[in-house]
């Protein structure tokens, strides 16, 4: 198998999309004939069954299991801060790494309570990326590094990766990443974050026009070396570590999917195997989904980051695969099928 982790540009990542895996078709029809004689009406769970076929054909099982959860968080500062777009100082995202490591942040609950492995993964964050309102945020190498310790950290014996972020400054970043991919106006993608008044989105707005115009050149995975954070760039290379490995991904919010706009970009394809989690309510966040046609499975009221969202939905895939998996055959129960009967 081919690994980003050899490769020198950009342009060879682009090239991976066309060759990765797919769903696998057999799977997914053998799901759906199971669906089909388990003792309910065909579709009456909804979503849950449509969540179990996603999972049979990216785990290319008719009755696909999870065993083993990995959770990857990955934290990154960003020069953007210095044009005054976050409220916090950028001290908090290493303070809040060493929460994460401690055990003490919403995450770590939710992830005990899912049953997921929780690895979180702090890049340079000594070193913040370059101010994107003046210069590119990253060199190439400095993307392609970030994208393979993405890559890197994925288990490839997971069953399911759920995905999350934390960079202070990085809802403005993603507000640069989202409007360059989808188009608008800055005020279309900009949202409070951690708590930006009406003065400070109004800032925000007119930073991410201002350099959307400046990086007016910028497409596909080149908008990560435009606007992206290290983070942003690493769950892009875990997104396509997991794809490589037939591994389905739950992607978190607003921040975490504005990340993989890049991926999208460049081939809408790169994010075939990605379920969304939650809808954010950073007000961009269905502007978004409504662009990669996806949506989401939880609407909570949620806008906290971490993973926090994807690692609540782990919980609901569970129970559409024990649905899926435990639920009787009408044979088997002995109750009479009128639908098969009919037929």
């Amino acid at each position: 198998m081919t690994s980003i982790s050899d490769f020198t540009t950009l342009a060879q990542i682009s090239a991976l999309a066309d060759t990765l895996p797919t769903l696998d078709g057999d799977a997914l029809n053998a799901a759906e004939n199971r669906q089909s004689i388990l003792t309910k009406p065909f579709g009456a769970l909804g979503d849950l069954e449509e969540i179990a076929l996603f999972m049979a054909g990216w785990k290319s099982s008719p009755m696909p299991e999870i065993n083993h959860a990995q959770a990857l968080v990955f934290a990154g500062n960003h020069g953007i801060c210095a044009q005054g777009v976050n409220p916090f100082p950028q001290e908090v995202t290493a303070q809040m790494v060493a929460n994460f490591q401690a055990g003490g942040a919403a995450i770590n609950q939710l992830c005990k309570v899912g049953g997921a492995k929780l690895d979180v993964i702090a890049l340079d964050l000594d070193t913040p990326t370059k101010d994107f309102s003046i210069s590119p945020a990253m060199s190439e190498s400095e993307v392609l590094n970030a994208m393979k310790t993405g890559a890197a950290a994925v288990d490839r014996h997971a069953d399911i990766l759920i995905l999350g972020e934390m960079g202070i400054g990085n809802s403005t970043t993603s507000a640069a990443l989202a409007c360059s991919a989808f188009g608008g106006t800055g005020t279309d993608w900009v949202g409070p974050g951690t708590g930006s008044d009406a003065q400070g989105r109004a800032l925000k707005a007119e930073i991410v026009e201002n350099a959307v115009a400046l990086h007016k050149g910028a497409t596909g995975l080149g908008l990560l070396q435009a606007f992206g954070g290290r983070e942003q760039a690493a769950i892009c290379g875990a997104v396509i570590a997991a794809r490589q490995n037939r591994i389905p991904v739950l992607l978190d919010g607003y921040i975490c999917t504005a990340a993989v706009a890049p991926l999208f970009s460049d081939n809408s394809a790169w994010l075939d195997h990605c379920l969304v989690a939650h809808l954010s309510r950073e007000p961009g966040h269905s502007k978004i989904l409504e662009s990669i046609n996806k949506n989401p499975i939880l609407n909570l009221n949620m806008a906290l980051g971490e993973g926090s969202g994807a690692a609540l939905a782990l919980g609901i895939v569970k129970a559409a695969l024990a649905c899926h998996n435990g639920m009787s055959t009408f044979e088997q129960a002995g109750v009479a099928n009128t639908v098969s009967a009919a037929s």
